[in-house]
């Protein structure tokens, strides 16, 4: 059996899912129009820092957290605002962006670059 790589597996993702540019998503954060969520995993926030408000979800849990049937279905993620996904690099988040979507997730995106590009451009960091 053939593995099929990965980097296949986030272009064919990308290729069904929104990608926003890092001002778009900090202009629908600031006007309270967006939940960003952090897919990153915890030792990640705490050595690079956090987007300023945006929701951890470890990327493990993140479909259980957004179906409202699971046990460990969070609130957060029962909301009319577009839910914008970031990881490091936008590999992770393409792929959580379109498992949500294939979900029923209707207003779903990621971060373009994810948070290492935001970091890199001195946008802020808590």
């Amino acid at each position: 059996m053939a593995i099929k790589p990965v980097e296949e597996m986030v272009a064919e993702a990308k290729a069904e899912i929104e990608t926003l540019s890092r001002d778009e998503v900090w202009r629908l954060a600031e006007g309270g129009e967006a939940l960003v969520i952090d897919i990153r995993d915890p030792r990640e926030l705490e050595r690079e820092g956090r987007f300023p408000g945006a929701l951890h979800a470890p990327r493990g849990m993140l479909e259980f957290w957004f179906d409202p049937a699971s046990p460990y279905h969070k609130e957060a993620f029962a909301t009319d605002k577009k839910m914008i996904l970031f990881c490091a690099g936008a590999m992770r988040s393409a792929l959580a962006a379109k498992a949500l979507q294939d979900m029923g997730a209707a207003d779903v995106a990621e971060m373009g670059g994810g948070f290492k590009a935001w970091k890199e451009e001195g946008r802020p960091v808590e």
